[in-house]
């Protein structure tokens, strides 16, 4: 029972993290069309300006602070400059074209770290909470409470602002939201800005212990929240937050029974997020609480 409880706590945290990086998915799907494949880049373009602040002797929340703006920037650049002139072709080679920009920022990443297993400094270190039998890294809490937080206030933020109001409108009908004044192109900006921001913070808890920190497999572990996001339904904001919360459960747990589901091959853990994903998808082909689409024949 005590191991459960340590995986299913273990999940959780792990979870609202992938909720966090599922969050940048369905933002810029719902503003742009776009599935966007280098979601993941965004995070270890973040993770990996923290991680050499750190190095530079950089206090911790300048560098996370860092981190967030240039993958914010980041973001907003790829919009501007690679999405916007393209994307009213078609949304399907704007999303190829994302797998591109990916792999040109992961190789890049890739040949900055080399052989090298970079930290990120964080304060938590290796240190744990005691909940009762319980042992929960502090960085898994920090994540959890962290996701918390920045998910409220982006449910707050989009329910009750302005331009929250203006990217509902956007993502229920764009044709309408443009007769209407809304500015799409700067609705979509600001989707991507956003999400380059939330894979940043969502890369500290990423590659904060237990993990050993940021290396070129980090990338594999992100990508793990686009089955989240998928899901939950990739038009669904509340459908990412449940996705990521399945697929950290599934994964921890996962690993911890790893012994007992070796029938299925060693690191089965790894790939457990797409197996949920499959099986989600032969019942429920938009996720979750994705919008279904009815066709009149």
């Amino acid at each position: 029972m005590t191991q459960f409880l340590q995986l299913l706590a273990g999940g959780v945290s792990l979870g609202a993290v992938y909720a966090l990086l599922a969050l940048g998915f369905v933002v810029v799907f719902k503003a742009s069309d776009v599935v966007n494949f280098g979601h993941p880049a965004l995070l270890m373009i973040g993770a990996y300006t923290i991680a050499r602040l750190g190095l530079s002797q950089v206090a911790f929340p300048l560098a996370v602070l860092g981190g967030v703006l240039l993958a914010a920037l980041t973001g907003l650049v790829v919009q501007r400059f690679l999405v916007a002139p393209i994307a009213s072709t078609s949304v399907v080679t704007v999303s190829i074209m994302t797998i591109g920009v990916d792999i040109l920022a992961q190789t890049e990443i890739t040949r900055r770290i080399g052989v090298d297993i970079l930290s990120i400094a964080d304060p938590w270190g290796d240190r744990v909470v005691r909940l009762g039998a319980v042992d929960v890294p502090q960085a898994r809490v920090a994540g959890l409470v962290s996701s918390v937080v920045l998910i409220g206030l982006f449910l707050a933020w989009f329910k009750l602002s302005r331009w929250g109001v203006a990217m509902r409108a956007v993502a229920d009908d764009a044709p309408t939201a443009a007769l209407m004044g809304v500015p799409r192109k700067v609705i979509s900006a600001l989707a991507w800005t956003l999400a380059g921001g939330l894979a940043a913070v969502a890369g500290v808890f990423i590659t904060a212990f237990p993990t050993p920190g940021l290396q070129p497999a980090t990338a594999s572990v992100a990508l793990a929240a686009f089955p989240a996001a998928i899901i939950g339904g990739l038009d669904s904001i509340g459908g990412a937050i449940v996705g990521g919360l399945v697929v950290g459960l599934a994964e921890s747990l996962a690993e911890g029974y790893e012994e007992r589901l070796s029938f299925l091959g060693q690191g089965f853990h790894s790939v457990m997020p797409y197996a949920v994903m499959v099986l989600v998808l032969l019942v429920r082909p938009t996720g979750l609480f994705g919008t279904r689409e009815l066709h009149r024949v």
